[in-house]
């Protein structure tokens, strides 16, 4: 599986972050707990012990996934893009829905999609309604949820 995942500059900070804090800060501390919880005796009946290792899996599983991640990352910086306003990968869009709310997005990659701050990720059906289109246009999304509708009022790379 060598296929290149889209990222943006942020999203790849994150993630090299992340990676540092599970190698420097959480891997070594999951390994002294372990070698805590050893120390006590009995490892059949010790939950301190299940407990560590349990954490340990789990590191270790998101180092590599992470590690993944980097490697397979095309890495987009938002700012060197030049799309004559058309709305690509590391767009950030506001929108109007029909009610006149307001809303803006950033498409990222499905790595660092966060609705919470309000990255949707490229395979999104709303990114993907919004995928070649300008400001200005309208927008029909087809999404679970049934079918909305925005216009689209600014599109800016930052």
């Amino acid at each position: 599986m060598n296929d290149k995942i889209p990222m943006t500059v942020v999203g790849a900070q994150r993630l090299r972050d992340e990676l540092h804090r599970l190698k420097t800060v959480d891997r070594p501390t999951v390994i002294e707990a372990i070698a805590e919880a050893r120390a006590k005796g009995d490892l059949s009946e010790n939950a301190e012990y299940d407990a560590a290792k349990e954490q340990q899996a789990f590191i270790e599983g998101r180092i590599r996934e992470v590690e993944d991640y980097l490697a397979r990352a095309q890495v987009i910086d938002p700012k060197q893009l030049n799309t004559g306003g058309k709305i690509v990968f590391a767009a950030t869009v506001e929108l109007e829905d029909a009610e006149g709310n307001e809303v803006t997005y950033q498409i990222v990659g499905d790595a660092e999609a966060d609705l919470k701050e309000n990255k949707i990720s490229i395979s999104s059906p709303i990114a993907r309604a919004l995928i070649g289109k300008h400001e200005g246009d309208p927008v029909e999304v087809r999404a679970p949820g049934g079918t909305r509708e925005y216009t689209i009022l600014a599109v800016r790379y930052i």
